[in-house]
């Protein structure tokens, strides 16, 4: 198996050979130097213009290569699950144009909200500059942008109503009626929405929801949850109201 070094530079060596690639970077923990042995390798390649997935298949690495858009469209538009000399690898694909579109609506303090699997507050438009911001680019260039400083004021609003309106539905419609597992989903979406808030004021950049709540001081959102039950529901709501309030104001 070849040394982690060597490995890096073959793996992006070949990405950044495919036609339309313009630049290749390296994400998640290895790019911020907090990963385990066993961690996944990330990948995005940036092209210009058209990709074609299919140059992807043909270098012939086993796994799972997505049309363009499969992954829900957005920002997050799509990659591949590989496995490469026997180590787990994810390429994410991202356009140059719509990036460069999201940094200019990012500085005049607009984004956009969108779903995506596995994420309880879905993602920012401006996830894509997060990256830009932490990856460690391996071929060619790319923008390193600042979190602008109109978007650090408009966006904690944006997520705090998110989660103010999550909470406000979970009190009328769930909490009174006993529903335990709605509610209990609804205060840990709107935690993690008062999260991106809570970064958001701080000009924190982040990329996914893995450390969300502990990064903005809120994991003690796991007490609001723990030992609910039927009947205690509204008033669960309403402490997780006070709670994620009082932060979001204290970020601003």
């Amino acid at each position: 198996m070849p040394e982690e070094a060597d490995f890096e530079t073959h793996v992006a060596d070949r990405l950044a050979a495919l036609p339309g690639v313009r630049a290749v970077s390296l994400g998640g923990s290895r790019a911020q130097g907090t990963h385990r042995t066993d961690s996944d390798w990330d990948f995005a390649i940036y092209y210009r213009g058209r990709f074609e997935p299919q140059h992807l298949r043909d270098v012939g690495w086993p796994g799972e290569v997505s049309e363009l858009g499969a992954w829900g469209g957005g920002v997050f538009n799509g990659g591949a699950w590989l496995r490469i000399d026997d180590r787990p690898v994810d390429v994410h694909y991202r356009d140059l144009d719509v990036v460069e579109h999201v940094l200019g609506e990012a500085r005049a303090g607009r984004f956009e909200w969108q779903p995506l699997m596995f994420h309880l507050a879905g993602i920012p438009s401006y996830l894509v500059l997060a990256e830009l911001a932490i990856n460690r680019v391996l071929h060619g260039e790319l923008p390193r942008p600042e979190f602008p400083r109109p978007l650090r004021e408009a966006a904690p609003e944006v997520w705090w109503q998110q989660a103010s309106l999550t909470l406000a539905y979970a009190r009328a419609n769930h909490a009174p009626h006993g529903r335990l597992a709605e509610t209990a989903g609804a205060i840990a979406q709107a935690a993690c929405q008062s999260a991106h808030a809570v970064l958001a004021a701080r000009g924190e950049w982040v990329t996914n929801e893995k450390r969300l709540l502990a990064r903005a001081g809120l994991r003690e959102a796991d007490q609001l949850i723990a030992g609910l039950t039927p009947d205690s529901l509204v008033a669960a709501v309403d402490r997780a109201q006070a709670y994620l309030e009082a932060a979001v104001t204290a970020a601003r």
